[in-house]
């Protein structure tokens, strides 16, 4: 068997649509593990912009099948739009399937998650509001609605009935918001599920037969390691596990058929969203950074804050991760910035000297991250296709990475196009 795990190691944004949409070409499956249609995964083909929410990045390549996992939280009326956004440019998907175990988000789920973020004034999370962790948390609560579920119109009707009584009750009462009207929705839903009745299978035994007949399977997270339910920065964080880890809850799969685990960092960090930022640079190096990266999400089109390379949080991300093939992102960007700064320690507030990542939150805003200095370059590397086309600083660079984290760098990508990459190992 040949499976690959890509994940992010930092907050998001990291470049992973790009990474998976290259090693999709010689993918036989390619699987979304987590999260929902609040990632925003861009993928280039020539001129051509592609910006997925909710399909697997790979589903522009694999020539095989896409898989949308038990473990994501899908609103089919995004995957509808997402389907007929890319069969309106002559792309056939009929390779795309969806988990009868993934759940269901509910319009109840959006508005709960719109009307929480409203009522924080001031001290939101930052979510998309999209509906996510209200799904998750039905799920959790043992309430929610499954895509199964929507070729049942009796088991649905009934599903529905049973959460609009609360949910009505809490939009009402609560927020002082109007009602759903539980026909409108039943009604809906019920016609969502005819349309896509041929697209939900049980993925999980597919799966498994796959890894079983050695095929080519590539599963996909969401988000990032920092941004992780357990082990990111809580509260400020996703509402699944977008690790490695993830995978084997997350599309059903056991942790011995996991191979190339491949973790995807910036050559700087990046944050979209309230959160800790020890290594942020709110100044104007910062937009400099920004807007040379075009750093602005690709779900929200909110800047992303931006700021230097954090080795701290990057090595806590690869130690819960597991990582064994390591993936530096858009290092053409640092190019005409001298010196450039990575984190490579943090002091505490009581003057304690830390080489990891806390647990603790609130302490975090307070760290002071410990950096070391080294010499940038003025080449333009765009062009570079070889590891020797890099300047001498510019390897320096990733070989600090590399020396630190006790990891190879496999991967380094150069601007966004799926050309401009250096692949310094083939993985396939």
């Amino acid at each position: 068997m040949s499976t690959y795990v890509v994940v992010g190691l930092q907050y998001g944004d990291e470049g992973k649509g790009k990474i998976t949409d290259v090693l999709s070409a010689k993918s036989d499956y390619v699987v979304r593990f987590q999260g929902g249609d609040n990632a925003g995964h861009t993928v280039y083909v020539g001129d051509e912009k592609f910006v997925l929410h909710l399909l697997p990045s790979g589903v522009l390549q694999c020539k095989g099948k896409c898989i949308i996992a038990n473990g994501v939280v899908v609103n089919p009326k995004s995957f509808i739009r997402e389907i007929e956004q890319l069969e309106s440019k002559g792309m056939n998907t009929d390779h795309v399937f969806i988990s009868r175990r993934a759940h269901v988000i509910m319009p109840y789920h959006i508005l709960l998650d719109t009307y929480r973020e409203e009522e924080k004034g001031g001290t939101e999370i930052g979510t998309t509001k999209k509906g996510i962790g209200p799904c998750y948390e039905d799920k959790i609560a043992r309430v929610g609605i499954r895509m199964v579920d929507l070729l049942n119109p009796e088991i649905l009707r009934e599903k529905i009935e049973k959460n609009l009584r609360v949910k009505n009750s809490l939009f009402e009462k609560y927020f002082e918001k109007p009602t759903l009207d539980i026909d409108e929705i039943y009604n809906e839903f019920v016609e969502i599920g005819k349309k896509l009745q041929d697209r939900i299978v049980d993925t999980e035994l597919e799966l498994n037969e796959a890894i079983r007949d050695n095929k080519n399977i590539l599963f996909e997270g969401a988000q990032a390691l920092m941004l992780d339910i357990d082990f990111g920065t809580y509260p400020f964080v996703t509402s699944s596990s977008p690790s490695t880890g993830g995978v084997c809850a997350g599309a059903g799969v056991p942790p011995t058929s996991l191979q190339n685990l491949i973790g995807v960092a910036k050559a700087y960090t990046t944050r979209v969203g309230n959160g800790p930022f020890p290594t942020e640079l709110d100044n104007e190096l910062g937009e400099k950074i920004r807007q040379i990266g075009g750093e602005f999400g690709a779900t929200t089109g909110r800047p992303r804050r931006t700021g230097w390379l954090d080795l701290v949080s990057l090595k806590h991300a690869t130690m819960i991760n597991g990582i064994n093939n390591l993936v530096i992102t858009k290092l053409d960007v640092l190019s005409g910035i001298s010196p450039l700064k990575i984190a490579t320690k943090y002091k505490t507030e009581d003057g304690k000297i830390i080489d990891y990542f806390t647990s603790s939150t609130t302490k975090l805003y307070d760290y002071e991250p410990i950096y070391e200095e080294l010499e940038g370059w003025d080449e333009d590397i765009s062009h570079a296709r070889t590891y020797d086309d890099l300047p001498e600083n510019a390897k320096k660079y990733i070989e600090f990475i590399e020396n630190y984290l006790g990891i190879n760098v496999y991967l380094v990508s150069v601007g966004p196009e799926r050309s401009q990459n250096i692949i310094r190992k083939e993985l396939f």
